[in-house]
C-alpha cells in the first residue's frame, strides 16, 4: 500500500482522557511494524466552549456543579484518571490545574499543525495543564509553550493577537458532530473505522493491523467500541 496510514484524534487540552490517549496510541505504534507509514492529525474539540475561568475556580467544586454530582463524586472521577494515568506514565496534579478555555490553545495548535509540530505542541500544552499546573489560555504561557515546540516567536504573537484559525477551530469541531463524536478523545483510522475513548494499547494495535490489513478505504466510518468508554463528554467523564 503506497499512501499514508492516516489517524485522525479529536481531542480537547482540558481533557484528561485525551492525554492518556495519546500515550496509548503511540504505544501501539511502537509496536506496530508499519508505523512509519502512519500519518497523524490532531482535530480540534472542546467540552465547553464557553467556559469563562475565575480566579476562584476550584475544579471538584465545578465538575460537581457542572455534572450535578456531589463533590465526592467529582473528587473520586478525579483520583481514578490520576491512577489511570499513573498506569500509562502520566502524572496528573489536579490541585493544581488551572482551569482554562481552550479555544486559544487549539488556534495555537493550528499554526502548529501549518508546520508539522501538533504533536509536540500537544504534548507540551498536555503536560502543562494536567502536570504542571500553568494556565494554558494565558497568551504569554502559550508563547512560551510554541516556542518550546519549535515554533517562530513572531508567529505565534501574530496568531496568539487576531483571530487566526478560529474558524478552523471551529470547522473541526462542525466535522466531528458530523462523524458523530460522543467524547474524546475520538481516533478516526484512515476515515474508515473509528475507536472512541483512551482504549488499552491492545485495542489500538488490533485496529491499526486491521486497517492495514484491508487496505480498502471507504469514506463510512463504524465505530468499534462504546463511544463512551474512557473518555471526557459533555455529560461527564467516563
Amino acid at each position: 500500500m503506497e499512501n499514508k496510514l492516516k489517524i485522525q484524534i479529536w481531542s480537547d487540552i482540558m481533557c484528561p482522557y485525551c492525554y492518556i490517549g495519546k500515550r496509548r496510541i503511540e504505544g501501539a505504534l511502537a509496536q506496530f511494524e508499519h508505523k512509519d507509514a502512519v500519518e497523524i492529525e490532531w482535530k480540534s474539540f472542546q467540552l465547553d466552549s464557553n467556559f469563562v475561568a475565575s480566579e476562584d475556580d476550584d475544579m471538584v467544586e465545578h465538575l460537581a456543579t457542572k455534572y450535578q454530582k456531589d463533590k465526592k463524586w467529582a473528587q473520586e472521577m478525579m483520583d481514578s484518571m490520576t491512577e489511570n494515568a499513573k498506569n500509562s506514565g502520566l502524572d496528573f496534579h489536579f490541585e493544581k490545574a488551572v482551569m482554562a478555555n481552550s479555544f486559544n490553545a487549539h488556534r495555537l495548535l493550528h499554526l502548529a499543525k501549518k508546520h508539522n509540530l501538533s504533536d509536540e505542541l500537544e504534548e507540551l500544552l498536555f503536560k502543562a495543564y494536567l502536570t504542571e499546573g500553568e494556565n494554558i489560555n494565558d497568551l504569554d504561557t502559550l508563547s512560551e509553550l510554541g516556542i518550546k515546540a519549535g515554533l517562530e516567536k513572531d508567529e505565534i504573537e501574530t496568531v496568539l493577537h487576531s483571530s487566526a484559525y478560529g474558524a478552523a477551530v471551529k470547522q473541526d469541531i462542525e466535522m466531528a458532530q458530523k462523524v458523530g463524536v460522543q467524547g474524546v478523545p475520538f481516533f478516526v483510522f484512515d476515515n474508515k473505522y473509528a475507536v472512541s475513548g483512551a482504549q488499552h494499547v491492545e485495542t489500538f494495535v488490533k485496529t491499526l493491523e486491521k486497517v492495514w490489513e484491508e487496505g480498502d478505504f471507504e469514506s463510512k466510518i463504524t465505530i468499534l467500541n462504546s463511544p463512551n468508554e474512557d473518555s471526557c463528554g459533555v455529560d461527564g467523564c467516563n
